[in-house]
């Protein structure tokens, strides 16, 4: 229809204007609002984590526990084979604007896909420099943001940039830190009041975290923060007097923070200290690592924190993300913050204060003069959702305090138990706000820690070395742990084990649903109320990202982004598939083409096998590649080389489920051959 505006007077102007302001579709608005962005999304998804309480919740029920077995596909998308190779994740939950579906792959690409036909609107390349180092996790990124008409990204070369959202145009770009120094851009960037909140990724490369705040309209920068104290800042006393190691302390932030804007508070939590392994030479708690942390969202400004781990020496830090919530306790409505750790322990806080609100009790541990350590850490009442001690001792190592978490070691190999994988890591825990009921995805596996080495010097202008201190190995299988946890009492509601790890994340609704990923590819539902599987289907890729869920045209639809994961060893893809119970697609096999697959595939072929799998780590002729593997140059001993590929070492997964002995043989040939070694 065509306005005559030459006949209308302005009041009938101001009364069209009205109209359209209240039917026009939120992306045609300036910005989320803050109010919008703290509720339960129905219609779009718009920050990764649902709310801005990271809640991972969804208020939807027309997919339920009786009807959810019906649940097929509606399209699945391929992402133009962005992301898809060994040294890549895809981790990102997508996010939801009227009728477009935003993604992000492990290589940086993002998507614009429209939920009606699965056709991709538009895509952003990153053309991220193949030689790109000082990758800690592999190439991934767990998300992106929205919000004043535009997409935030932050890159793995350490830019954070705004894309146009209706064409994928970049619009401004800068450089936030230099991944030579070690600086990474991993999580999904926070979009509050005209703001972009980031956390930086590095501590094992000897950085000094930090989270800096960017105005949207042109990224200039607000704000920093660092979450590593200066001399004379407060926190400062806990590290080591007349010395630079601060610099290098490590206290990295892996997710994205929540806000309550009520309090005007940010929150998140950090990453453990550096060097990893080796205290001795930063004595002290080393505050702020492994803390949950609150500022003022407005200008960074420090209000509280809570340290999980006192000088913690096993790789135990703070990355999974924070989770917003009220809930009566004693009779009074709290203000609580909740956040699942390595230790198999969920913290429980009240968000205003950073005092412990269910109780966590100062315990003494064992220790070890050598590594500093401290005499007492935080032990949180109630149940621990994953095992930390073991029953027997490992053969050929020392039995020490039962392998229990917080177990100290110096140059022997000890045994701990949880290792540095779990509890849980980034994972992401969903919660119900119906019952208080936190939904955590975790692992169970031993590790193997020897410390005590000394690092070497920052290389101004050139790319960091690692920075630990020491180095720890797996002994053991890792299975998977999916458990419900009361918030009321942080105690276990139930718990299962699964056959692998568990490194998706979740999302829960209130059609009675807890929806995760599984790493041979298969996205399935459980019942939430006691964990029973109701529904599974194989997505032809591990499905290591949490979904959204959202409606559409009056329906209820669930998106999740299959892709695989380097630690998940789980098969690899560029899917992003879309779900209803009108949905007709059936399943699929995973791809012939990556992951186990490829590698059953490839028989004794060692080059074919070293391609596959070591490459894109190891580089082309053993030199080192882009996904931050060392270089194969010089003598190799067969037995190191074997233990470290079955059993992992630092941060390369374990290889022994996947490999044959046929097939390390044959790879072990081709680096010695092949490649001249």
């Amino acid at each position: 229809m065509a306005l005559q505006s030459n006949l209308m007077g302005p009041c009938f102007g101001l009364l069209i204007i009205l109209v359209l302001a209240s039917t026009v579709g939120y992306g045609d608005q300036p910005h989320p609002t803050a109010e919008l962005l703290r509720q339960h999304p129905i219609d779009s998804w718009l920050t990764n984590g649902g709310n801005l309480y990271n809640q991972r919740y969804s208020p939807l029920k027309q997919i339920n526990v009786e009807n959810v077995s019906g649940l097929k596909g509606v399209w699945r998308a391929r992402l133009n084979g962005s992301g898809v190779g060994t040294a890549f994740s895809g981790e990102a939950q997508p996010l939801i604007l009227d009728g477009v579906i935003y993604t992000i792959t492990g290589a940086d690409d993002v998507f614009a896909v429209d939920i009606e036909t699965g056709e991709i609107l538009w895509e952003y390349q990153s053309g991220l420099d193949p030689a790109l180092k000082n990758i800690c996790c592999s190439w991934t990124s767990r998300g992106v943001g929205l919000g004043d008409g535009k997409i935030f990204v932050g890159r793995l070369d350490g830019k954070l940039l705004a894309l146009d959202i209706k064409t994928g145009k970049e619009i401004w770009n800068v450089q936030a830190e230099r991944w030579q120094e070690g600086l990474t851009l991993t999580s999904a960037p926070l979009y509050y009041e005209g703001k972009v909140i980031t956390g930086f990724a590095g501590a094992e490369y000897g950085v000094r975290g930090r989270v800096k705040a960017y105005s949207a309209e042109n990224g200039e920068l607000l704000w920093t923060f660092y979450t590593i104290p200066a001399p004379g800042e407060p926190g400062s006393d806990t590290w080591p007097k007349n010395s630079d190691i601060w610099q290098r302390g490590g206290g990295t932030v892996w997710h994205r923070p929540a806000v309550d804007p009520e309090l005007g508070l940010l929150y998140f939590s950090t990453g453990n200290p550096g060097p990893a392994f080796n205290g001795a030479v930063r004595e002290g708690d080393n505050l702020f690592t492994v803390s949950m942390i609150a500022l003022d969202v407005s200008t960074g400004e420090y209000r509280w924190h809570y340290q999980q781990i006192h000088h913690d020496i096993w790789d135990y830090d703070a990355s999974s993300p924070v989770v917003l919530f009220d809930m009566e306790y004693e009779g009074e409505m709290r203000k609580a913050i909740a956040e699942a750790g390595k230790t198999g322990w969920v913290y429980i806080l009240d968000r205003i204060t950073g005092e412990p609100l269910l109780g966590i009790d100062e315990q003494p541990v064992v220790q070890e003069p050598r590594q500093k350590t401290a005499s007492t850490q935080p032990i949180p009442r109630g149940d621990a959702f994953a095992p930390q001690k073991m029953e027997m001792p490992l053969a050929g190592y020392k039995f020490v305090n039962e392998g229990h978490v917080f177990t100290p070691y110096w140059k022997e190999k000890i045994p701990v138990r949880p290792s540095s994988f779990g509890g849980t890591t980034w994972a992401p825990s969903s919660f119900d706000p119906r019952n208080k009921h936190l939904f955590v995805c975790g692992q169970d596996l031993v590790g193997l820690y020897v410390g005590g080495d000394e690092d070497g010097a920052i290389k101004d202008g050139e790319p960091q070395e690692q920075f630990l201190g020491g180095d720890f190995l797996f002994d053991s299988v890792r299975t998977g742990i999916f458990a419900a946890v009361d918030m009321k009492t942080n105690r276990l509601v139930w718990r299962q084990r699964w056959e692998d790890s568990c490194y998706s994340g979740s999302t829960v609704t209130a059609g009675d649903l807890v929806f995760t990923g599984k790493n041979d590819g298969r996205f399935v539902a459980l019942d939430s109320r006691n964990g029973d599987v109701l529904w599974e289907f194989q997505t032809g890729a591990g499905v290591n990202a949490p979904p959204a869920v959202f409606e559409f045209q009056g329906k209820q639809f669930v998106a999740i982004y299959a892709a695989g994961a380097l630690f998940a060893q789980s098969p690899r893809g560029d899917n992003l598939w879309l779900f209803s119970l009108e949905g007709e697609l059936d399943e699929v096999a995973p791809d012939s083409s990556s992951g186990a697959a490829a590698l059953k595939a490839s028989g004794v072929d060692g080059a074919e096998v070293y391609a596959t799998h070591c490459k894109l780590c190891h580089g082309a002729n053993g030199e080192g590649g882009h996904g931050g593997g060392p270089a194969l140059i010089g003598d190799l001993n067969p037995l190191t080389l074997k233990n470290t590929v079955t059993r992992g070492k630092g941060q390369m997964p374990a290889f022994g489920n996947t490999l044959t002995y046929d097939q390390f043989e044959a790879v072990l040939a081709y680096l010695k051959d092949g490649l001249g070694q």
